[in-house]
């Protein structure tokens, strides 16, 4: 999996999406995310096509709601997926958060079908906590690859982390910019300033030393690349700390369905 992807959350705009999709591929990016309940699954699907990319070299991903995570729905709300995504398999399939419809036995039961049948290649959750990733890990038959969670440097996830990392599950990061709240941070400003770079590339950078995948989301060339430039950025020790010594706190996704 691409240690940074291209996030496509309230990308919903068709050509906005599929002409980010496609800018971030023709860059070098090789990892999209998206999700049912974006609703522009056909518009990245669009944009997969436009790249003069092969298929096989895009680790793409997507979700499953919360209304459809009942056996009967996973199966067919995922070949909906297919259809919209113009592919005949995804890289990573996430179960999009434990609520509503999700049970354990019933929901990965099915995920466990599309991985048998080659739908899907790999078994994802997402905002689970920790009691919830040792559940998954021990109904599903195929291996738990990866838990997608908000994290950045306003949420830092020290204890989920080191908890999916004790239990061989990749952590992604959605929202790794804090929705831009990262820019206003003094401790990343002084960071930024001293590389001659961005806020958003610190933050980036900072969350590819603690070994998680970030996938933020951009639409426009600029920020795409800005984004993309990041890969390039060394943060030494004191970098590190001076981001691990931020004392703000803040979670910027909490519906009242999750599970915290």
């Amino acid at each position: 999996m691409p240690s940074l992807g291209i996030g496509t959350w309230q990308n919903t705009d068709p050509e906005a999406c599929a002409n980010a999709v496609a800018t971030a591929l023709e860059m070098g990016y090789r990892h999209v995310d998206t999700a049912q309940a974006y609703d522009n699954e056909a518009s990245v699907g669009e944009g997969l096509a436009r790249a003069d990319v092969p298929r096989e070299d895009v680790f793409l991903a997507t979700k499953v709601w919360i209304d459809e995570l009942a056996y009967d729905d996973v199966l067919a709300t995922t070949q909906e997926s297919l259809e919209k995504l113009g592919v005949d398999y995804v890289d990573l399939l996430y179960v999009h958060w434990p609520a509503r419809e999700y049970d354990p036995e019933d929901t990965l039961a099915a995920f466990d079908e599309l991985y048998d049948e080659g739908l899907i290649e790999r078994i994802g959750i997402s905002n689970f906590e920790p009691d919830q990733v040792d559940e998954a890990i021990e109904t599903a038959d195929a291996p738990i690859f990866a838990n997608q969670i908000e994290c950045h440097p306003l949420l830092p996830q020290e204890e989920l982390r080191a908890h999916c990392a004790d239990r061989d599950v990749e952590v992604v990061a959605y929202s790794p910019l804090a929705r831009g709240e990262v820019f206003d941070v003094p401790e990343i400003q002084e960071v930024a300033e001293k590389h001659g770079v961005s806020e958003a590339q610190v933050s980036l950078a900072w969350l590819r030393e603690k070994g998680v995948t970030a996938i933020p989301k951009a639409t426009s060339e600029g920020h795409i690349r800005d984004n993309w430039e990041s890969l390039t950025l060394d943060l030494d020790d004191d970098d590190v700390a001076t981001i691990d010594g931020i004392e703000r706190r803040e979670r910027e996704v909490d519906p009242g369905f999750a599970p915290w």
